[in-house]
């Protein structure tokens, strides 16, 4: 993902982004924030991020890449230890 911007412009959201009740605020802070940025394996063009809300908790997003410069956000949630693990990282104690 392409950071041309500070403003989340070429960030588009799903419904199913907000399911678990993240703002959008706190969804492009975590893109702002990220420390890990990888494609899934089994699935093309699909891609986790590990970012940070706005009071320092670790989300975990998922998005689509429409084009070099669009992506689409379908998943955000506090990040699981599970999915932290798989990823080589630790939640804050």
């Amino acid at each position: 993902m392409d950071e041309e911007d500070e403003d989340g412009e070429g960030v588009e959201f799903t419904e199913s982004a907000f399911r678990h009740k993240i703002s959008k605020r706190d969804i492009k802070h975590a893109l702002k924030t990220k420390v890990l940025d990888v494609p899934l394996i089994h699935y093309p063009q699909k891609n986790a991020i590990i970012g940070f809300d706005r009071a320092g908790n670790p989300l975990e997003i998922l998005y689509n890449e429409i084009d070099d410069f669009r992506i689409e956000i379908f998943h955000a949630m506090k990040a699981r230890k599970t999915f932290l693990a798989r990823l080589g990282l630790k939640e804050k104690p």
